[in-house]
C-alpha cells in the first residue's frame, strides 16, 4: 500500500475489493509459537492488504488512461524484438491475426515471469527457486476474526488469510514434484492432507467445505534474477527481471517499486523530444543498481522458512523443535517482527533520484 500512496493512488485503491491483514500467527508443527501485530512491525501505520489483482490493473490502466501519451493494446503478443544501430528500437507484435511494429526510444520489458521480452533478449538469469511449488486455492471465510495464519512442519508450509468476496485463501506449499501423487487421489484426499497440518478449527472448516474448493491450481515456483536488467535501449522490470517466490507475496509490491525508481530515473529523460539513448542505457543501469540490493535480501528471505520447514533431512526436526522453542521469545520474536519489516517497508528507500541518492 505504501507504494501505491508513494504514486498518489492511496484513494483509488482503497475502493478496491480487498482485505486488510492485520494480525499474523505462526504455528509449528499445530502448535501456536508466536504472534504478530502486522501494523506493529516497523513503521506504524503499515498496511497489508488482500486485493484483486484483476481490479487492481483495471485500475492502474484507467490512471495511466488520463495521460495523452498512453495508449493500450489489449491481446497484444511480442514476437520479436526490432534493433537498429546496435540498439533495440521497438517490438513486432501479434495482435489477433495480424502482425504490427511498434517503435519506441525505450522498449521496457514488465511482461511477468515467463517475459517474451527477457527471452528476445537473450538476457540470462541466476537460479534461486527453492525445491518448492505451492498449490492455490479458495473455501468460504470462517466465522469470527481471522488474520494471517502460516502453519509449517515436516515436507510442508500452508498460509490462510482472508481475501475479498468473504473467502478464505490458501497456499499450500510442498516439495516440488510431490504434487503429482495427490492429484491423482482427487481434491477432496488433497484437502484431507492439507487438514492434518492444521489446527483443528481450520481443519474441521477445510473438510466442511471440500465440495466448494474454488479454483485450486498448482504454481511451479520459479525464482531468479537476470545477469543484467538492460541492454542498449532496453530494460526489464518486476518479474521479467526478477521473479519472485510467492513466500510472503512480494513480486506485485516489488515490481510496484521497480516502477518508482525507473520513473523517477528515466521519465524526465523520456519527457525531452528526442532522448539521448546514451543518457538511457546509463538511467537504465542506474535502475538496476538501486534495485537489484532489494532484490537480492528479500529472494535470501523468501528462500530461508521452505529450505528449513520443508526439510526432511535427519536435522530438519531438530531444528524446528528447536525454533518451535525459541521463537516465543521476546529476543527472536523481536527479530521476526524486524524481518517482517523488511517485507512490509522494503529493505531500501525509494522514491525520487535526489531522495534516494541523499539516503544511500
Amino acid at each position: 500500500v505504501g507504494v501505491l500512496e508513494e504514486m498518489g493512488l492511496a484513494g483509488r485503491f482503497a475502493d478496491l475489493p480487498g482485505c486488510t491483514q492485520e494480525r499474523m500467527d505462526f504455528y509449528l508443527d499445530r502448535r501456536h509459537v508466536f504472534g504478530l501485530d502486522l501494523d506493529s512491525a516497523g513503521e506504524g501505520g503499515a498496511r497489508i492488504v488482500a486485493v484483486s489483482q484483476p481490479a487492481l490493473l483495471e485500475m492502474l490502466v484507467e490512471e495511466a488512461a488520463a495521460t495523452d501519451s498512453f495508449r493500450l493494446i489489449r491481446g497484444a503478443l511480442v514476437t520479436d524484438l526490432l534493433h537498429g544501430d546496435g540498439r533495440c528500437v521497438g517490438v513486432r507484435m501479434r495482435v489477433g491475426d495480424r502482425e504490427e511494429e511498434l517503435r519506441a526510444d525505450l522498449v521496457i520489458g514488465a511482461d511477468g515471469r515467463n517475459s517474451a521480452v527477457r527471452r528476445k533478449a537473450g538476457l540470462t538469469a541466476r537460479e534461486a527457486s527453492p525445491p518448492m511449488d505451492i498449490v492455490w486455492c479458495k473455501v468460504p471465510r470462517p466465522d469470527g476474526g481471522w488474520g494471517v495464519r502460516g502453519y509449517a512442519g515436516r515436507g510442508h508450509l500452508l498460509i490462510a488469510y482472508p481475501t475479498w468476496g468473504g473467502m478464505l485463501q490458501i497456499g499450500w506449499v510442498i516439495l516440488k514434484g510431490t504434487f503429482g501423487a495427490l492429484r491423482a487421489r482427487g481434491i477432496g484426499q488433497w484437502v484431507d492432507e492439507m487438514a492434518a497440518h492444521v489446527t483443528p478449527d481450520l481443519a474441521t472448516h477445510l473438510r466442511a467445505h471440500r465440495d466448494v474448493v474454488e479454483r485450486p491450481f498448482l504454481l511451479d515456483v520459479e525464482s531468479d534474477c537476470v545477469l543484467r536488467w538492460s541492454a542498449p535501449g532496453l530494460l526489464v522490470l518486476g518479474d521479467a527481471a526478477h521473479t519472485m517466490s510467492p513466500v510472503g507475496g512480494q513480486g506485485i509490491n516489488i515490481a510496484l517499486r521497480d516502477a518508482v525508481v525507473a520513473d523517477a530515473r528515466l521519465g524526465p529523460l523520456l519527457a525531452a523530444p528526442v532522448p539521448d539513448g546514451g543518457a538511457l542505457d546509463a538511467a537504465c543501469a542506474a535502475v538496476e543498481s538501486e534495485r537489484l540490493p532489494e532484490v537480492r535480501t528479500i529472494q535470501a528471505l523468501q528462500a530461508q522458512p521452505p529450505r528449513i520447514l520443508l526439510s526432511r533431512a535427519w536435522w530438519g526436526e531438530p531444528l524446528r523443535r528447536l525454533a518451535a522453542t525459541l521463537l516465543p521469545r521476546p529476543l527472536f520474536r523481536g527479530r521476526a517482527g524486524a524481518t517482517a519489516a523488511l517485507f512490509l517497508h522494503g529493505v531500501t528507500q525509494i522514491g525520487r533520484v535526489g531522495a534516494a541518492s541523499e539516503s544511500a
